[in-house]
C-alpha cells in the first residue's frame, strides 16, 4: 500500500515553503516517525516525519522547490521490505525530478561525504549540511549541544580550528583568498574585478520575513523610544547570594532576563495599554501576559513567545528562556512557538550594544530594549560611587500609547529592578 507524506498545515500567516534538504532519497528504507525532509519557512525549520514504516517509493520535489501545504512530498510502500542491511544513514539525496525521472548514481565522492556524517550522534540539520558540504565525521567535531546534539557553531568552530593552520601558509602567496576562508564569512570569487571581490547570494526566507517586518512596523506604526537607566547592583546582589542554592533547587542558572520578565508583567498591569494591539479600527487589550523573548538562531533572530508569565516562578521563566534558546540553536522550534505574543524583550547587551531603539514586532504596540551594563560613576545621597548601569529602551506605538504611559511604564520596570521587593509585593 502507498501512503503520501504531504506538506503539514501551515498557519494563516505562512503561505509556503522552501525543501531545505532531504534525509532519504528513493529507495530507502525508513521507519515510522523518522524525519525525512526538512521544510523552510519564513519562521522555522519544519521537520515532516514519516507517518509509516517502509520503502520510499518516490520523491516528488526537490532541494529549493517552493510547497504548499497538503502537497505530497514523497510516496513510502510500506508492505515494501527493508533491505537487509538495515535503514540507511542520514544522507542528504539528490531527490528524483517532479516529472519522475531517477536521479543519477551517487559518486564515490559523495558516497565518502555521506558516509562521513553517519553516526547515531544526534546532529541539528544546519551542522548536518555543513558536515556534508566539507566531508566531516561527527567523531571530528567537539560536542556542545543538549544531549550530545551537534550544533552548527560546532562545525564551525571544527573549520575555524582546521583551516587556521592552511591560512597561514597560504597568506603570504595569497592574502585575500586566505582571508576569505574563514568559517564566519563567504567565499568569494574574484572574477574579472581586479581584486575587488564580491559575492551575491540569495536571502534565506527566514532573513526576507524579518526585513518584510520590520519595514512593515515602520511604515504601519507610529514608533517612538523613550530611554531610561537602571542601577543593576542590587539585582546583582540578589543573583549573587541565592545563585548557587537556586542552581542546586531548580536545576538551571538564575540570570537577569527572568527579573525583566517579572518586572515587565508587573509594569504592563498597571498599564494595560503596552500590553495591547490594534486590530483595524479597534485596540485589543490583552487579559494575559505572552512576552517574546528575542533569541539569535543560525538563520537569524527569532522571538518564541513564554505564555502566561503572570503565573511563572523565575525558576520556570528560566527554564522556557534555556528551552527557546536550545531549540533555537538546533532549529527545531515549532510555528506555535513562534507565533503570538503580546509584549517583547530583547537583549542587545549580550552582543555588547550600550543603547539601541529597538523595532516593534507587530501588531504588538511595545517592545523592551536590555544593553550591556557598564560601570559608572554616579550620584548617591550626594556621594559619587561606582555602580553598574544599564540603559533601557522602550519602543512604543503612539497611536494608542501616550507618552506619559510609555515614560512611567518604564519607570516601573526601573523601580522593580532597583528594589526587586516590589515585585514580591506588587507596589
Amino acid at each position: 500500500m502507498s501512503v503520501e507524506i504531504k506538506v503539514p498545515a501551515l498557519p494563516e500567516s505562512v503561505a509556503d515553503a522552501v525543501i531545505a534538504g532531504w534525509h532519504k532519497q528513493a529507495g530507502d528504507a525508513v521507519t515510522q516517525d523518522e524525519t525525512l525532509v526538512e521544510l523552510e519557512t519564513d519562521k522555522v525549520i519544519l521537520e515532516v516525519p514519516a507517518i509509516s514504516s517502509g520503502v520510499i517509493k518516490e520523491i516528488l520535489f526537490n532541494v529549493g522547490d517552493t510547497v504548499t501545504a497538503d502537497q505530497v512530498l514523497a510516496v513510502i510502500d510500506d508492505t515494501a521490505e527493508a533491505p537487509s542491511a538495515g535503514p540507511s544513514d542520514d544522507r542528504v539525496p539528490e531527490p528524483v525530478q517532479a516529472e519522475e525521472t531517477p536521479s543519477p548514481p551517487a559518486t564515490p565522492a559523495q558516497d565518502q561525504g555521506d558516509e562521513a556524517v553517519s553516526s547515531d550522534v544526534a546532529i541539528s540539520p544546519a551542522a548536518r549540511k555543513l558536515m556534508l558540504e566539507n566531508n566531516i565525521r561527527a567523531t571530528d567535531v567537539t560536542v556542545s549541544g543538549k544531549g550530545g546534539r551537534i550544533l552548527k557553531e560546532d562545525v564551525l568552530a571544527y573549520l575555524k580550528l582546521k583551516q587556521q593552520p592552511e591560512a597561514s601558509e597560504k597568506r603570504a602567496a595569497a592574502p585575500a583568498a586566505s582571508q576569505a576562508g574563514s568559517s564566519h564569512k563567504p567565499q568569494f570569487d574574484t572574477g574579472n574585478l581586479e581584486g575587488r571581490i564580491e559575492k551575491r547570494v540569495p536571502m534565506t526566507r527566514l532573513r526576507a520575513r524579518i526585513a518584510e517586518r520590520l519595514l512593515e512596523a515602520q511604515q504601519n506604526a507610529a514608533i517612538l523610544t523613550t530611554f531610561n537607566e537602571v542601577n543593576m547592583k542590587p539585582v546583582m546582589d540578589l543573583r549573587a547570594t541565592y545563585k548557587d542554592s537556586f542552581e542546586k533547587e531548580y536545576g538551571v542558572k538564575l540570570g537577569f532576563m527572568s527579573f525583566f520578565v517579572k518586572a515587565s508583567v508587573e509594569a504592563l498591569k498597571k498599564f494595560p495599554a503596552v500590553n495591547a494591539s490594534i486590530d483595524g479600527n479597534d485596540i485589543v487589550y490583552h487579559g494575559y501576559y505572552d512576552i517574546g523573548i528575542a533569541v539569535s538562531g543560525p538563520s537569524g533572530l527569532v522571538v518564541p513567545i513564554l505564555r502566561n508569565v503572570e503565573d511563572m516562578t523565575l525558576a520556570q521563566i528560566e527554564k522556557g528562556i534555556l528551552a527557546y534558546a536550545t531549540a533555537a540553536g538546533d532549529n527545531t522550534l515549532s510555528i506555535e512557538d513562534i507565533t503570538g505574543g503580546t509584549f517583547t524583550i530583547s537583549n542587545g547587551g549580550v552582543f555588547g550594544s550600550m543603547l539601541s531603539t529597538p523595532i516593534l514586532n507587530p501588531p504588538q504596540s511595545g517592545i523592551l530594549g536590555m544593553h550591556t551594563i557598564k560601570e559608572r560613576p554616579m550620584v548617591v545621597n550626594g556621594e559619587i560611587t561606582v555602580l553598574p548601569m544599564m540603559y533601557l529602551a522602550l519602543s512604543y506605538d503612539h497611536r494608542i500609547i501616550d507618552g506619559r504611559e510609555a515614560v512611567q511604564f518604564l519607570v516601573t520596570i526601573k523601580n522593580m529592578l532597583e528594589e526587586p521587593s516590589r515585585m514580591l509585593i506588587g507596589v
